[in-house]
Formats: C-alpha cells, structure tokens, sequence
C-alpha cells in the first residue's frame, strides 16, 4: 500500500485526484487502504466503507477516464510486482483489476 501511493503520489496522471480534488489527509488514507486490501485478500472484516460512492463524488469534481483506471492498474500491479510473488500477489492484482472494471462499468455507463 505504501508503495503504491508513493507511485500515485509522483504520477502525473493520478496525483491530482489526490492533491487537488481531495486534498487527501494521507495518514488517515493509508490507514483506511491498509482496512481495505486486507479485507480484499483475507477477507478481514477490518473494512467498513463504501469506496463506489467516494469514487462517484471524486468523479463528480473531476472526471475520470478508463485512462486514469488503467494508470492506476498499472502502478498498482507494479507496486505489487516489486515486493511480492506467488498466489496472493496474483489474486490481489486480479482482484483490484475486478474493482477496477465495476467501478468503471458504473462511473462510465
């Protein structure tokens, strides 16, 4: 997760969803992803939250492309890539990759 936002964080793609539209408080963010991946993978129940409704807001001040949603695959997939291998590494890329299509089936419909 860090790694990941450090990515966003130097991505001209995507750091302005998080430095302009948000104004992202990053240590409350961090400690919310870290929730949510590890529910995603473990299925911890430590995640409470409805991401599809904050993308929906952030979509409403500044719109997202499949661009942005395929940059975002991208840096996370190598954040990933560069410090793990093996079956939960691929399930946490194919999993984001899922998050990734329904946001988008939902945002762009």
């Amino acid at each position: 997760v860090n790694l990941f936002y450090e990515k966003i964080k130097k991505d001209k793609t995507l750091n302005h969803y998080f430095t302009e539209v948000v104004k992202v408080d990053w240590e409350n963010h961090l400690s919310v992803m870290y929730k949510f991946w590890e529910n995603i993978i473990f299925y911890s129940g430590t995640y409470s939250g409805n991401p599809m409704q904050q993308h929906f807001d952030i979509h409403k001040k500044s719109q997202m492309s499949m661009n942005d949603f395929q940059q975002w695959t991208i840096l996370f997939n190598q954040a990933v890539d560069e410090l793990f291998d093996g079956g939960n590494a691929n399930l946490i890329k194919q999993r984001a990759q899922n998050i990734s299509t329904i946001m988008q089936m939902k945002l762009f419909k």
